[in-house]
């Protein structure tokens, strides 16, 4: 017995089901996905602008970071000399003449006393000759 549901007609086909050769039957042009080709100029134009563009962000993102990195460097060396209180000129130095004049003042000059414990006190020989670089002296 026949099932009904099988028809002895050719059965239905759908267009979009059919495909030829790899492309379906709507398709007017089968090197349709190859067109480009057509325009291959104005392709690698386009292609080689993106690629300039792309650049471009690169190297300003790579300037960026640079100056990030250097304002963190100086930022660092500033921390740096706030904590160890390095020697700054512009602010350790004095800057008016009174003030380098009250430096002079607070020298003190020392006595004669303590320049004779000195010598008294010296190792050194006071009746070596007098030391000529470059010259040598040989003991006869």
């Amino acid at each position: 017995m026949k099932d009904p549901s099988r028809s002895s007609t050719s059965p239905s086909i759908i267009s979009e089901d059919v495909i030829i050769n790899g492309h379906s039957h709507e398709d007017d042009n089968p090197f349709a996905e190859y067109m480009w080709m057509e325009n291959e100029e104005e392709f690698n134009r386009q292609a080689t602008l993106v690629l300039k563009q792309l650049l471009c962000v690169a190297q300003i993102e790579e300037e960026l970071w640079e100056e990030e990195f250097i304002e963190r460097c100086f930022q660092e060396m500033l921390e740096e000399e706030e904590e160890h209180e390095w020697f700054i000129p512009a602010r350790d130095l004095p800057q008016t003449m009174d003030q380098i004049q009250d430096q002079f003042n607070d020298l003190v000059i020392s006595d004669s006393s303590s320049l004779e414990d000195l010598v008294v006190k010296s190792n050194l020989n006071p009746n070596a000759k007098e030391f000529v670089p470059g010259v040598k002296y040989l003991n006869i």
